[in-house]
């Protein structure tokens, strides 16, 4: 399989003991600014971001296997089902003209590999770009695409999402860009109306987006999702604890916390806290600094977001994009909007 990679040059930028002191030289200095900022708040909070360590990564795929987690599940199923009409969505009006398939963090591409062999089976003339922070992530995703589709162009690129699109803007072909799974759902609205103009921002009236949203059903069915019976996503939510205490030199006792998550249908919102059980005081060893929890006190560490279909459209006007078509599985669960930049004239 042809890889290549673009050079660095090219690119804009479970144990409840207490564990020894991080050394300091092993601290990294965004997550003690993160950790600082957060909970030193009135109301404390802690990005989703830092799920992401191996043992979350880890986690996570257990919660994608769980009965009560339906997103990924559900998209794959609707992947399958409208592969053939989303790959003709992607592809140039010329079936002889290339194009680029942008995916933003493709994770291990299971749900990708679905377009991707549809796009080979019908001879499309296109490059798979992969893009994400994580070298690491992208080396084995290439290794797998190597093994899996010999013939599949690949230019893995390890760039923040905007700047890639700046990168990739240059060239010339249609860019059809994917942002599958539920993950536009983690921003808070005003952070996912700039995240998407900032994507549309270098993109031409001629590309495209392909945006996984999760829909608004079943109250009860939504919550399970992020609180199941076997208490996978709770531990999912305490290995930040875990991650504080091993980078940062914490003495989080997770005897004295809990898992606790709501969904409000007003707003869309499921929220995921960690709550304090007593009042205690925890120490960061790496930063000299200690924190103050009240009885009964949370850290917001996760919002998720669900949609109505008027509402994705909504999104998309304010971000000046337009829906083009909605795929949806046969419950309605789940939604794969495609959108198009409007056109400026």
């Amino acid at each position: 399989m042809p890889v290549s990679a673009f050079p660095a040059s090219a690119l804009s930028s479970a144990t409840t003991g207490n564990p020894p002191p991080a050394a300091a030289s092993l601290v990294s200095p965004q997550l003690a600014q993160h950790v600082q900022e957060g909970l030193s708040r009135p109301f404390k909070t802690l990005s989703s971001m830092y799920f992401y360590d191996d043992e979350g990564s880890r986690l996570f795929q257990q919660i994608m296997a769980l009965p009560e987690y339906y997103p990924t599940r559900t998209e794959f199923a609707l992947l399958t089902r409208h592969q053939v009409a989303i790959g003709e969505a992607l592809r140039p009006h010329d079936p002889a003209e290339h194009f680029f398939l942008l995916e933003l963090g493709a994770g291990d591409g299971l749900k990708t590999k679905i377009l991707l062999r549809q796009l080979l089976d019908t001879a499309a003339r296109f490059t798979y770009v992969p893009v994400d922070i994580s070298q690491a992530a992208l080396d084995g995703l290439t290794a797998s695409l190597q093994a899996e589709l010999p013939n599949l162009q690949v230019e893995p690129v390890v760039a923040d999402y905007a700047d890639a699109l700046r990168l990739m803007a240059a060239r010339p072909g249609r860019k059809a860009v994917l942002f599958l799974g539920s993950n536009i759902g983690n921003f808070f609205p005003d952070d996912r109306l700039r995240f998407l103009r900032d994507l549309v921002q270098p993109l031409t009236s001629d590309d495209r987006l392909l945006v996984g949203f999760d829909l608004q059903k079943d109250p009860r069915r939504i919550r399970a999702a992020y609180d199941d019976s076997q208490g996978v996503t709770a531990a999912f939510n305490f290995n930040l604890l875990h991650r504080l205490n091993r980078e940062l030199g914490a003495d989080f006792d997770l005897t004295h916390w809990q898992h606790y998550t709501d969904y409000d249908p007003l707003s869309g919102a499921v929220r995921s806290f960690l709550v304090s059980t007593q009042a205690q005081t925890v120490q960061f060893a790496a930063l000299n600094w200690a924190v103050e929890f009240a009885a009964w006190e949370m850290i917001h560490t996760e919002n998720s977001y669900k949609f109505t279909p008027s509402g994705i459209a909504e999104t998309a006007r304010q971000a000046g994009l337009a829906v083009q078509q909605l795929f949806t599985d046969d419950q309605r669960f789940f939604a794969d909007a495609l959108l198009r930049p409007m056109d400026l004239a």
